[in-house]
C-alpha cells in the first residue's frame, strides 16, 4: 500500500512513516515544516515533499499515486493567545477541507485522521446524587485554589474513563478546530462512502517532540525545562489526570487503522489505559534526568480542563490496539531521547 502522510516530517507523522515502512508499505510525506514545530529540516528516510496541505496544486499529483491518506498535519497545542485562531483554522480546518476535496477528485477513499482527546473538553464525571453530569469549575473556586469540578448541585464529582460516545465540548481554539476536522470528515464519508478512522490521541510523548515552543505538549515543556536546568512548573496542584501514550504506540494505532478500512466514520481513543497525574509526569522526568524538583505553582489557564482519561476498550475491540509502552519505561526513555531543535529565527 502506498500512503500519503500529511505532516509526515513532524513528531507523530515521522513515527507513523517509520512504522508503515517497517511493515512494508510505501510512504510519501507532505509537510509545510511550520516553524512552530521545526527548527530545521529533519533528516528522514522517506520521500518528503515540502508543501502546504491547503494547496490543491500540491495535493493533486501526490494523491494520484496513493491508496490511502494518513492526515497528521495540524497546528497543535494550547497556543499563545487568541491571535493564533486564524492560523489554527487555516492549517487544521481549511487544510482538512482541501484535502478531502482533492481525495474525492482523485478517487482516494481511505483516510486516517489524527484527532485529539481535546474534543471532549472536560472529561467524564459522576455525581453521587445525579449520576453522569456535565461538570464545571467556577472562577471563584479556581481563585481559591479549589480545582476539582462540581455538579450543578454544588457537590464535587468523581472522574471516570471517557468513552467515544461522550458529549463533545471543546474548550480551546485548538480543540474547536480538531472537532471541526471530525465534522468535515463525517460529512465527507457520508457524501462519498469513504472510510474514516478518527484517532483521538491522548497525551502523546516520546522521541522527536519539538522543544522550547509554547505549541508543544506538557511532556516536552517539562523536558525542555529540565534540559535547561530549570525546575518544571506544574500548574494547579499537579493532580490533573491525563493518559500519557507513547508515540510508537500511536504509530501502531495508525498502521492498524490504515489496514482496517470500513465504510463511514469511526472515532477511537488512542491511549495507554493507565492514567497518571501531570505532577507524576513532572516528578518522574525530573528523577530520570537527575534534575531540579518540580515546582507546584497553582493557578489555571483559561480553557484548561481538570481530568481527561480515556477508555481503551473500543480501540481494542475494533482495531485490536493495546498500548505496549508502560509509563515508567516510556518516561525513562523520553528523559534522554532526542527532541526537535527549537526555532532560531522568526
Amino acid at each position: 500500500m502506498r500512503v500519503l502522510i500529511t505532516g509526515g516530517a513532524g513528531f507523530i507523522g515521522s513515527h507513523v512513516a517509520d512504522e508503515l515502512a517497517a511493515q512494508g508499505h510505501d510512504c510519501v510525506l507532505l509537510d509545510a515544516l511550520l516553524p512552530e514545530a521545526h527548527g530545521a529540516v529533519p533528516v528522514l528516510d522517506h520521500e518528503l515533499v515540502v508543501g502546504d496541505v491547503t494547496s490543491p496544486e500540491v495535493l493533486q499529483p501526490l494523491l494520484s499515486t496513493v491508496d490511502a491518506v494518513c492526515h497528521q498535519a495540524a497546528m497543535v497545542g494550547h497556543g499563545v493567545d487568541p491571535f493564533d485562531a486564524p492560523s489554527y483554522a487555516r492549517h487544521n480546518d481549511l487544510g482538512t477541507a482541501v484535502l478531502l476535496a482533492e481525495m474525492y477528485r482523485a478517487g482516494v477513499s481511505r483516510l486516517v485522521l489524527a484527532s485529539s482527546m481535546v474534543v471532549y473538553g472536560e472529561g467524564r464525571y459522576r455525581c453521587l446524587s445525579h449520576g453522569i453530569v456535565r461538570a464545571e469549575r467556577s472562577a471563584d473556586d479556581l481563585a481559591r485554589g479549589v480545582y476539582e469540578p462540581r455538579c450543578f448541585c454544588g457537590d464535587f464529582v468523581v472522574s471516570e474513563l471517557v468513552p467515544e460516545d461522550a458529549p463533545l465540548e471543546p474548550r480551546s481554539t485548538y480543540a474547536a478546530t480538531k472537532l471541526a476536522q471530525e465534522h468535515l470528515a463525517v460529512a465527507w464519508a457520508r457524501q462519498t462512502g469513504g472510510s474514516v478512522w478518527a484517532l483521538r490521541y491522548h497525551n502523546v510523548y516520546g522521541p522527536r517532540m519539538p522543544r522550547d515552543t509554547p505549541y508543544a505538549g506538557v511532556a516536552s515543556i517539562f523536558r525542555s525545562a529540565l534540559r535547561n536546568g530549570v525546575a518544571p512548573r506544574v500548574m494547579e496542584d499537579g493532580r490533573q489526570r491525563r493518559d500519557f501514550v507513547h508515540v510508537t504506540d500511536v504509530a501502531r494505532a495508525n498502521a492498524l487503522a490504515l489496514s482496517s478500512p470500513r465504510p463511514g466514520f469511526e472515532a477511537v481513543n488512542v491511549c495507554s489505559g493507565s492514567p497518571h497525574t501531570i505532577g507524576e509526569l513532572a516528578f518522574a522526568l525530573a528523577e530520570a534526568c537527575d534534575g531540579p524538583t518540580p515546582a507546584i505553582v497553582g493557578g489555571a489557564r483559561a480553557g484548561d480542563v481538570r481530568h481527561v482519561v480515556a477508555s481503551p476498550a473500543k480501540a481494542l475491540d475494533v482495531l485490536g490496539f493495546e498500548a505496549q509502552v508502560g509509563f515508567e519505561d516510556g518516561v525513562r526513555e523520553f528523559a534522554f531521547a532526542s527532541q526537535r531543535e527549537p526555532v532560531t529565527s522568526s
